[in-house]
């Protein structure tokens, strides 16, 4: 399975929005921790969609391989 774009920078959104989520919780500021969450679930949503991506990419190939024009 390769790895992609949109894999790679949601994952970084989501670890960063978790830090940010933590650095919130720790200094009592609510706002840094809704905009941490807020950013975990974007980074989520964008490695999901590379994952599905990747996921299509593979089946085309396999179909591609089997069938070849």
């Amino acid at each position: 399975m390769g790895i992609n774009k949109d894999q790679v920078e949601g994952r970084a959104k989501e670890a960063a929005g978790k830090v940010q989520e933590v650095a919130g919780k720790a200094l009592g500021n609510k706002t840094q921790q809704a905009k941490g969450l807020v950013n975990q679930v974007g980074g989520q949503a964008q490695a999901t969609y590379g994952d599905a991506k990747e996921t299509v990419k593979e089946e085309v190939g396999k179909h591609s391989e089997r069938n070849p024009i």
